[in-house]
């Protein structure tokens, strides 16, 4: 199943710090099945729209940014639930900003938000079908790990509040607690994705071929092709072309008035949400980069 792909050194670096980075919940050690696990996709996966622009949501009902500083950000919300594809120029648009946001604030503070908009803003955005996956495999005594751009310290709290072994993340350079406004390698996206799961494979004994994976965007085709049972989850038009081709599971769990619920607050009434809809993308860039 697995196919070989490209990697440029700085995907295999931000691969390698997410699998170093990356924590075991309590209690996953006495899995029934050590050596399968199950990683999913966090973004229009397991949550509707972007993980980061919700957690932006969050930072602006907090006053951490200004109109003029992030505004342009909010139409790419719109952008990506309505389409559930990932544009790379937005998401690099966004590095400077999200580094700037990041560097001199302490791991803890960050961590602190990441909880408490958890509960106010993202809760409510879980999609139930993928989460009965998630839960089949933990009942098979398999381990379950989310994969994202987001920054690893936000992946993690979701993945924690939502009972699962852990997450791989953006890590980005921390020094005396502190981050320093740089990246380790690059974000965790596409290629450096695949790299993770294999660097967490090897360090956690797991064997990729009895893994599963679960994504809904063509970007992380390296990482389905990486495991033994890849699955299409609400995927893109690429994806859903790829996994017809071959014959991966498909699963729909996404309906379009979902997708306009969380559309329509980045577009409608609130200038703030669309303020730190783009806070939380650059913060997110931040931690992923």
């Amino acid at each position: 199943m697995s196919k070989e792909f490209a990697v440029l050194p700085a995907y295999r670096r931000a691969g390698e710090a997410a699998a170093a980075a990356a924590e075991v919940s309590a209690g996953t050690d006495a899995s029934p099945d050590p050596h399968a696990a199950a990683f999913f996709d966090v973004d229009n996966t397991i949550m509707r729209g972007a993980s980061i622009f919700h957690f932006a949501v969050g930072l602006a009902r907090r006053k951490f940014f200004s109109t003029s500083e992030i505004i342009g950000f909010g139409r790419r919300q719109l952008k990506f639930v309505l389409s559930g594809s990932e544009d790379l120029e937005d998401m690099a648009s966004a590095t400077e900003a999200a580094l700037s946001f990041v560097e001199n604030r302490t791991v803890n503070e960050l961590n602190e938000l990441g909880e408490e908009i958890f509960v106010d803003e993202m809760a409510d955005k879980l999609i139930p079908g993928t989460l009965g996956l998630a839960q089949e495999h933990l009942d098979k005594g398999e381990r379950v790990w989310l994969v994202t751009a987001t920054p690893v310290e936000l992946a993690t709290i979701i993945a924690r509040d939502l009972g699962l072994t852990g997450a791989l993340g953006t890590v980005a350079e921390v020094r005396g607690g502190r981050y320093t406004g740089r990246l380790v390698g690059a974000p965790l996206h596409g290629l450096a994705k695949a790299e993770a799961v294999r660097a967490l494979a090897e360090r956690e004994g797991l064997e990729l071929r009895r893994c599963s994976a679960y994504s809904d965007s063509a970007n992380d085709i390296p990482m389905l092709s990486l495991v033994g049972h890849p699955a299409a989850v609400n995927p893109d038009p690429l994806l859903r072309a790829h996994a017809r081709e071959n014959h991966w599971p498909i699963y729909e769990f996404r309906r379009r008035t979902q997708v306009l619920q969380v559309a329509v607050p980045a577009t409608v009434g609130a200038l703030g949400l669309a303020v730190g809809v783009g806070a939380g993308y650059a913060l997110a860039r931040a931690s992923r980069v």
